[in-house]
Formats: C-alpha cells, sequence, structure tokens
C-alpha cells in the first residue's frame, strides 16, 4: 500500500518564489512535556523527521523556543542539508519553564534569534523567518525595522508574522513585505477568520497551528464522525480536509514525533470533500465556536 502523500494537498508559493506543498510539518511535538526539554523517544522522533520526504512534505516549521533550541537542533541533525526542504522558523519568545511563554521584541534579541537559529540549523540564510509575537513592551516599528535590516542584509530571505491582526499586517507591510501569517485556526476556532479573508485577498500564506482542533464535533454521532465514516477515515484527517479546502492560502502544518501519527496526519491531504460535506462542518464548527466567545 502506498504511503499517504502530502503532494494531494496541493502546492503555493510563498513570496512569489517559494514554492511547497501545501500540508507542512509543524516541528513543535519534537520536543518533552510542556515544549520544554528533548522529546521522551529522541529516536522515534528523529524516525519521524526522516520520514517526511518519503510522505511527499517538503515544509518544516519550527522555532527557536521549541525545547529551546531543541527542534532546531534535531531537524538539522536529522535533515541537514535540506534537500528540497524548506525549513521556517521562527523567534521573539523566550521560555522560563515548561508551557511557559514570554515575548521579547528589543531588536538586538530578534537579531541573536536569527543569528542563532542559522547557526542551529546550519543555514546561510533562513528562507523564512517569522516574528513569533508582537511584544507590546517595545514599539512595534523597531521590531519591524530590524527585522527589515536582516532582510536587507540575506540573513533571511522571506518574512512572516504570528498571532496578529490585519492592522498588525498592514503596519508591518510598510517595512517588509508579509508573506505568511501564523494564527490559531481550525474547524472550531474562527478567530481568526477576517485574517484569513484578507491574507486570501493578498496572497498571503496563512498557517494555521492547531489545524486539527474539532473540539465537541468528534464525538459520536456527529456531522463530523458521520462523515468520517461515510469516507473511511478519522475525525482528524476530515478536520484537516475541512481546514485545506477552507482557502487556497491554507498552509496547515499538524505536528506530532511519532511516524504513526505522521501518517495518520498526511492521509487528510487525499480526502476531498463535497461543498455539501464541507457546508455542514462549517456551520457546525462555526457553532461550536459561538458557544465558546
Amino acid at each position: 500500500m502506498a504511503a499517504a502523500n502530502a503532494r494531494d494537498a496541493g502546492q503555493f508559493t510563498i513570496g512569489g518564489d517559494l514554492k511547497v506543498t501545501r500540508l507542512g510539518f509543524g516541528a513543535m511535538r519534537i520536543t518533552g512535556k510542556g515544549i520544554w526539554n528533548q522529546p521522551t523517544d529522541i529516536p522515534e522522533a528523529k524516525r519521524a523527521l526522516a520520514a517526511l520526504s518519503d510522505h511527499g512534505i517538503d515544509f518544516i516549521d519550527t522555532a527557536d523556543s521549541y525545547g529551546p533550541f531543541v527542534s532546531e537542533e534535531l531537524i538539522a541533525e536529522v535533515l541537514a542539508p535540506y534537500k528540497g526542504l524548506t525549513v521556517a522558523t521562527k523567534g521573539g519568545l523566550t521560555r522560563h519553564g515548561p508551557d511557559i511563554w514570554m515575548p521579547v521584541g528589543r531588536p538586538e534579541y530578534l537579531r541573536q534569534c536569527v543569528l542563532m537559529s542559522l547557526r542551529r540549523l546550519k543555514l546561510e540564510k533562513i528562507d523564512l523567518w517569522q516574528l513569533h509575537r508582537i511584544d507590546a513592551k517595545v514599539p512595534a516599528e523597531e521590531q519591524f525595522g530590524v527585522i527589515a535590516a536582516m532582510q536587507t542584509e540575506g540573513l533571511i530571505r522571506h518574512v512572516g508574522l504570528s498571532e496578529v491582526s490585519v492592522e498588525q499586517i498592514e503596519a508591518a507591510q510598510k517595512h517588509f513585505p508579509v508573506v505568511t501569517v501564523q494564527n490559531q485556526y481550525n474547524l472550531v476556532n474562527r478567530k481568526s477568520e477576517a485574517v484569513l479573508d484578507y491574507c486570501e485577498q493578498k496572497g498571503i500564506g496563512f498557517i494555521p497551528w492547531a489545524p486539527l482542533g474539532s473540539g465537541h464535533l468528534a464525538k459520536p454521532g456527529s456531522v463530523l464522525t458521520k462523515i468520517a465514516e461515510k469516507l473511511g477515515t478519522g475525525p482528524s484527517q476530515v478536520a484537516l480536509a475541512w481546514v485545506l479546502k477552507r482557502s487556497p492560502v491554507m498552509l496547515p502544518i499538524p505536528g506530532t514525533g511519532s511516524t504513526a501519527h505522521l501518517a495518520e496526519n498526511v492521509a487528510g491531504a487525499s480526502i476531498h470533500l463535497s461543498d455539501e460535506d464541507f457546508a455542514a462542518l462549517d456551520a457546525q464548527g462555526q457553532g461550536e465556536y459561538a458557544k465558546s466567545v
């Protein structure tokens, strides 16, 4: 039986010149509990990374804060030099323990983030570097300014933002082209609908984190589970197929440290929802989100 292949999801061109398969890999989970320290099963995490190309995945999303540093180091150990692979990373969040994330946007710190990511990933230029969070304690213009300078210097090729509003994207666009936005988004979390619509209008790649979220829709007898049963697959794969169908600029990055779970995630790329099933899931997802806000 052929391995599930991410290429079934199609492709997207980031920034007009960086073509990637629309279903990527999020490397947050190749770390320990609380996204802290080494993963419990280091050999299995390495096997998952080594299996990415077998599944047609050519886009990896990581961050210096995952571990911290662990994710970038494992990626480099297993995959460098990156033939046919695009490794995107992020900076701007500091770690003080498991599940603790604090933004730091001082220009000198953001420059250090880029330089150290280059060193850990064994790269001369980062194809896509994303500001993990805009630091409210530092003027946004200062953060955007140093990023623009690093792009001009050739340290980074393309720039993205994470957890931002349309207004923040437009403010950043005055300093550099924003080619990707990474906000939380899934079937039942719709807080970024306006941002997604803006990205689609502007041709900006939208990287939804936690794309497999389905909340109570995964319970027995729900629309989601009924559609999954009809298609002979699981609720998570259907939720991912919905995300992919939602917009042509969507670049979901489900993550795992398990080879078996990797194959399950990639299987979502080959599921093609009918317009009727998509609409039914959309209505149920919006209803679930409305209850949570």
